[in-house]
């Protein structure tokens, strides 16, 4: 079980283990799955400017650090950056979902340094993840960003869209960020009419998932097919179309919230055109 702590302690061990970010990018020993992750006192000798460093707390009673590093920096020849995205099989979930936690603490500790209200320089707080500053009092929390994402059903086809933003031909439900004073009910319907041009009804729950991409909380749905004809915005868009779950096109992999709810549509469906067979 991790253990959430906020204040760094006096000594930390040599040997505990650091997640250290290059431009989002984690620092990983490639020829040891088992001891993934650098220890401090390899994260310390780099040949590289260290931001501020960050306690996350203890696993099992082994305390665990993040910082981030300049770009450019020479790294022993084991060891090398990845995209955090492409190392959820690597590292196993309870990791990766750590390495996403600390993550967001490093950006937030980079973005944060300087109040955004007077300018002046930040300060920790030791009782919890905070940044505070001296001059003017202003506390700054780590981002989050609530976005919703939605698998809307049709006649047992789930609509798929890929996006400009994807990394890679992938095909996937659709996703959004909350705007100020609205509900996520309300953000589900109108990012589906915005980015497809149809209605929606019967939204509901599925579930929630932290996405450090960089400090999103996506709050998953599904909904059912009301009215109208797809027409994508071709600013968002490439293209979008209602697929089976025995035709689907090539979709997210394994790891994502939007992964897991096709996967799911897939399940529920094939289920059911066996039954009717």
């Amino acid at each position: 079980m991790f253990v959430k702590r906020y204040t760094i302690p006096e000594k930390i061990d040599d040997a505990s283990r650091v997640f250290c970010f290059n431009d989002g990018l984690l620092l990983i020993n490639k020829d040891d799955p088992d001891n993934s992750l650098p220890s401090f006192l390899e994260v310390s000798r780099l040949n590289g400017n260290l931001s501020e460093w960050h306690y996350l707390g203890e696993q099992d009673g082994a305390p665990s650090c993040c910082v981030g590093v300049d770009e450019g920096v020479e790294v022993p020849e084991s060891f090398e950056f990845r995209d955090l995205r492409s190392l959820y099989s690597f590292l196993g979930i309870e990791l990766w979902r750590l390495a996403g936690y600390a993550r967001q603490v490093v950006d937030w500790g980079i973005n944060f340094r300087y109040c955004g209200r007077c300018g002046r320089e930040t300060s920790f707080m030791n009782v919890e993840r905070a940044k505070v500053c001296d001059h003017c009092g202003l506390v700054s929390y780590p981002r989050i960003s609530p976005a919703m994402i939605v698998a809307v059903i049709s006649d047992g086809k789930i609509l798929l869209a890929r996006g400009r933003r994807f990394r890679g031909p992938y095909y996937s439900v659709l996703a959004g960020f909350v705007e100020p004073a609205e509900s996520l009910e309300e953000c589900v319907t109108r990012e589906v009419r915005e980015e497809v041009g149809i209605e929606i009804e019967n939204i509901r729950y599925f579930h929630s998932q932290s996405w450090p991409f960089p400090d999103s909380l996506m709050i998953a749905f599904f909904a059912d097919y009301r009215s109208g004809e797809l027409t994508i915005d071709p600013v968002e868009i490439i293209d979008a179309g209602w697929f089976s779950p025995d035709n689907l096109p090539k979709i997210p992999p394994v790891g994502s919230i939007a992964r897991k709810m096709i996967d799911e549509f897939k399940s529920i469906y094939s289920r059911r055109h066996r039954i009717s067979d």
